[in-house]
């Protein structure tokens, strides 16, 4: 990538995951930090930083500007050195200059260390606060679980090959053993495998290992194979939870709840409660074949798309994280969230080739026909949507939160009624922008990810085309750099309804941060929260301004969820800084210190999750 490219990217999306921008008049601890964090974030293959470039001021869209490195001789080898000596191990980055209009710049790639080189920390401050991982657009500290990632990795040992603490044989169900067995003969009958024993069976399979003589379950062998009493003892919150939503947004109204079925059980049963639960639900069609007396119902989703969808979200979720898979059923809609990101960049899923971090988990879901060939389910969910002349799926990997997010909308895509309602917008669209004008109309937001999962571009296009549509009324952009997306506007929605009874589409949460995005008010709504607050609150955040210092926004945060429960995005609106911030600097400390408390404790990553001022202890009954 050249460093115009790099600046391309920075213009479009701001600084993100795998780009940092430096001004670098010297060589600061900040561009150190950064190469520190790309040589470890585990997944990311590494970054760029392009050092020489700056913020320009008071632009309402980030722009970055070119200012030069003043000696970059100089810089290059000052660089190159403490890369090679202030680090536990010598990190070589590349350094090329590149000039502009007279000015140069360095552009410096930094390579992922393998794992067996992982952590690198800085020497003079050791482990872990010497240790730094990429989190979104920041380099973030080194907890002690972020330690036990980097040397789980060393060993060349995933999460799900690890042995369970306290777990025995007992631990795994005869019943599941066998019907993995009926699937596997299903599918070959003649594998080598079902001659096998339980006991050579386990150890195969990566699901069991001898420890002092002892067969000992992993991992894998208790989700797979585990009893009942096994999979709540040892894995309480590893579950799939099946919620059906009345409407097309969350209902937080508490007279209106939603429907919950939680399904824990061996994931191949797992797999075919969950993919059951949804084709119950879905809408249907029916079919009468030539020559045959009894119609068939049809899924409006392919049901192989369901198939994978599911698995997907239980083969690669991170159970290093204990907390449930979602499937989310709207009116419109399926989200399926599962925890842990996608550790294939998000322009390359669907290519050949599979990353996962459950190989043992993987091999097994493969054996039994459950799981795709490497890298090909997502390849296969967009070509099945498209053939229903389905929305595409839309996928969001969001490496802070650390979840992967899966939408399919039910709407078939430009449909006669969705060209008629397109030229009654009197703007000339090319195909891609009526592709996203009609999703966004369904779902009532759209980011640059979405944009590209409709439309197969990179990038760069999206950014042009959802600015473009911007300019001409018919979206409202929202957010700022990696967290932008956009919405509705009058003008967009003004051919569905008359004239004096414009009204807001649904939104759909279309994720940022992990939180669920809200079309911000337009002037045929009520006013926004900002014009809602008392009268001390109000005064409090006008004060705040830009350069308020962290305990006086975590103050402001406290006093306005004791107002009131608020999520991120509301947080954010009000005291008009990013949602990415506002998690990682203040609402997950203020979590953890008590002066917070989440509305769904059990559920922190839960879609509409809010947070409140903690009642302090001498006032608790």
């Amino acid at each position: 990538m050249t460093a115009r490219q790099l600046l391309e990217q920075l213009n479009s999306l701001d600084e993100h995951s795998q780009i940092e921008a430096k001004t670098a008049s010297q060589l600061s601890k900040g561009v150190l930090e950064s190469v520190c964090a790309f040589s470890n974030e585990p997944g990311l293959g590494g970054g760029w930083l392009l050092l020489g470039v700056q913020l320009a001021p008071n632009t309402l869209w980030p722009t970055y500007e070119v200012v030069g490195v003043p000696n970059p001789d100089r810089m290059s080898a000052e660089l190159a050195t403490q890369c090679a000596s202030i680090f536990n191990q010598p990190v070589r980055v590349t350094i090329e200059p590149e000039s502009f209009n007279g000015k140069t710049v360095l552009k410096v790639f930094v390579p992922e260390l393998p794992p067996a080189q992982r952590p690198v920390y800085f020497k003079a401050t050791g482990l872990p606060k010497g240790a730094f991982r990429r989190q979104g657009s920041v380099d973030v500290h080194c907890t002690d679980d972020d330690l036990l990632v980097f040397y789980h990795d060393r060993r060349g040992e995933t999460m799900d090959s690890s042995i369970v603490p306290g777990a025995g044989i007992t631990a795994i169900a005869p019943e599941s053993l066998q019907e993995y067995r009926q699937f596997r003969a299903d599918v070959n009958a003649q594998a080598e495998e079902l001659k096998w024993n339980d006991e050579e069976l386990l150890l195969a399979l990566g699901c069991a290992t001898r420890e002092q003589g002892a067969l000992r379950p992993t991992v894998a062998g208790i989700l797979l194979f585990g009893t009942n009493l096994a999979l709540r003892r040892f894995f309480p919150m590893i579950r799939v939870d099946y919620i059906r939503v009345p409407g097309r947004e969350w209902v937080s109204d508490p007279e209106r709840r939603f429907e919950t079925i939680e399904i824990r059980a061996p994931l191949i049963n797992a797999i075919r409660r969950a993919r059951n639960a949804i084709l119950d639900d879905l809408p249907k069609a029916f079919s009468l074949p030539a020559g045959q007396l009894q119609r068939q119902d049809i899924p409006l989703v392919p049901d192989r798309v369901i198939r994978e969808v599911v698995v997907n979200a239980l083969m690669h979720r991170s159970y290093r994280v204990h907390g449930p898979v979602q499937i989310i059923r709207y009116a419109n809609r399926l989200e399926i969230r599962n925890p842990g990101h996608s550790l294939v960049a998000e322009d390359r899923l669907g290519e050949p080739g599979s990353e996962t971090r459950n190989p043992a988990i993987a091999a097994v879901l493969h054996d039994t026909n459950l799981a795709e060939t490497k890298g090909s389910g997502i390849r296969v969910m967009r070509e099945l949507m498209n053939a229903a002349n389905l929305t595409p799926p839309t996928f969001e990997s969001d490496r802070e939160r650390n979840q992967f997010v899966v939408t399919l909308l039910f709407h078939h895509f430009l449909s006669a009624d969705d060209w008629a309602w397109l030229r009654k917008l009197d703007v000339e669209l090319n195909d891609e922008e009526a592709r996203a004008l009609v999703f966004v109309r369904e779902a009532g937001a759209i980011n640059n990810a979405a944009y590209r999962d409709i439309n197969r571009v990179d990038v760069l296009n999206a950014s042009t085309h959802l600015r473009r549509l911007r300019d001409n009324g018919l979206l409202d952009q929202k957010g700022k750099g990696a967290d932008t997306y956009y919405v509705t506007t009058a003008k967009l929605i003004a051919p569905l309804q008359p004239p004096a009874q414009i009204v807001q589409p649904a939104p759909r949460s279309i994720q940022s941060g992990g939180q669920p995005i809200q079309p911000a008010p337009s002037e045929h709504q009520s006013p926004g929260l900002t014009h809602q607050l008392p009268g001390v609150l109000s005064t409090l955040v006008h004060q705040l301004g830009q350069r308020a210092t962290p305990d006086q926004i975590s103050e402001a945060i406290r006093q306005l969820c004791a107002w009131r429960a608020l999520s991120v995005s509301e947080l954010a609106e009000i005291l008009d800084r990013g949602n990415k911030h506002l998690l990682r600097n203040h609402l997950s400390p203020m979590i953890r210190e008590g002066v917070l408390a989440y509305t769904i404790p059990d559920q922190p990553n839960h879609p509409q999750q809010k947070y409140r001022a903690a009642v302090p202890p001498e006032e608790r009954i």
